[in-house]
């Protein structure tokens, strides 16, 4: 979401009177990439770009491709196979094969695909994306979207395949997985677009200033909410989407859950924290963090108890206490780094554990197709070394 971010602000900044521009979306991978489906970059004419599709290699050559497109209207799709020797990306040791889409952007374009990042960027909710990017090159580019709300954006003129492709939005809505779809000689990629996770930090201390920081460095939106006015003031939290006082007697009232909210308790006040995790148990905010020791938390969740309040197996699920990833961390900055590495893996549904011991993809593919490509990848490399 950061990304899209920066390119909708990049994208309002560009003097169209003066400029041209183009978007490039990564739309499908074999093999291994540096970017994932999904990636994209805001080109503009003038050689300056936002926004990547890979880890430097490509965007040279996406910048000729571009400009190419901004002359024409016209849009391409670009085919980079970083495996073959002399070719664009290598040495970079990615050893796959990337499809870029190449679309011109304006002011005259402004409904595909630049409205609905801008809208994205204002909803609590995902949305999914179809974007055409083979076939008929009356249908490259084109894209439809689903809402939370199931409504459909977007139209062709091809009715049958419209119905198609909403059926497929609402199945990879159901399945939280992106994917590529072939019908007939037409290809689209499926995606998910999330919002920004929203993060409520309870507690004003010297230490809540770091993981605001953090925080917003990845993109999201931060709300830290304390109960005493001399620590809850918007000057120590410069970075902070907003800074709210939140004494215990209000917090019901102050407290507002969104989608994609995480929670996290560091007021270093034992009854405040006991008093915001009991409305926060209520909600269906998807993390809730406590810092402290396990005898601390251990204390609150036996006057719970007491109270006929009982954690259902979903409520331990959401509950982290101790509150981050084992990083060894001590101080203020590297506790933040664990507190937002456990968050971050939360909700992309990860582990958090060293990537060297994962026997999987690190990005997620489709595995019948990464299987083909895996087996023509070794007969490539045996037929290079003669084996």
């Amino acid at each position: 979401m950061k990304e899209i971010r920066n390119i909708v602000s990049a994208y309002h900044r560009v003097d169209f009177n003066e400029k041209k521009a183009a978007l490039a979306t990564v739309v499908k991978v074999r093999g291994s990439s540096y970017r994932s489906p999904g990636a994209r970059m805001l080109i503009t004419n003038d050689g300056r770009w936002i926004g990547s599709i890979s880890g430097g290699c490509l965007e040279g050559d996406a910048l000729k491709r571009a400009r190419e497109v901004m002359a024409t209207g016209i849009p391409q799709v670009v085919t980079y196979d970083t495996r073959e020797e002399g070719s664009v990306g290598i040495g970079l040791g990615c050893n796959g094969v990337i499809d870029v889409l190449i679309q011109k952007v304006d002011n005259d374009l402004y409904s595909e695909p630049m409205r609905l990042f801008a809208s994205l960027m204002e909803s609590d909710n995902l949305i999914v994306m179809a974007t055409i990017f083979s076939g008929s090159k009356n249908l490259i580019s084109k894209l439809l979207c689903l809402d939370a709300e199931g409504k459909l954006y977007g139209n062709l003129a091809d009715e049958s395949l419209s119905i198609k492709i909403k059926n497929d939005l609402l199945r990879v809505r159901q399945n939280r997985k992106p994917e590529i779809k072939l019908y007939e000689d037409i290809e689209v990629f499926y995606e998910i677009l999330e919002p920004s996770i929203d993060l409520l930090i309870f507690g004003a201390g010297f230490d809540a200033r770091p993981v605001v920081d953090m925080g917003k460095a990845m993109g999201w939106q931060v709300t830290v909410h304390g109960e005493c006015i001399a620590h809850a003031a918007p000057a120590k939290f410069p970075l902070a989407d907003h800074v709210k006082l939140c004494q215990r007697d209000y917090i019901d009232e102050e407290i507002k859950v969104k989608p994609y909210s995480a929670a996290v308790l560091m007021s270093h006040n034992y009854d405040y924290d006991l008093q915001v995790l009991k409305r926060l148990l209520k909600t269906d905010v998807h993390y809730i963090g406590i810092l402290g020791p396990k005898k601390r938390v251990s204390e609150m969740f036996e006057e719970l108890e007491a109270e006929g309040i009982v954690l259902s197996k979903a409520d331990q699920h959401r509950l982290h206490s101790p509150v981050g990833l084992d990083i060894g961390a001590e101080t203020p900055e590297e506790i933040a780094l664990s507190i937002i590495g456990e968050i971050q893996a939360k909700f992309t549904h990860r582990s958090g554990g060293f990537l060297k011991y994962r026997n999987a993809p690190i990005h997620q593919r489709d595995g019948d197709e990464d299987q083909v490509f895996r087996q023509v990848f070794i007969n490539h490399q045996q037929r290079k070394t003669g084996a």
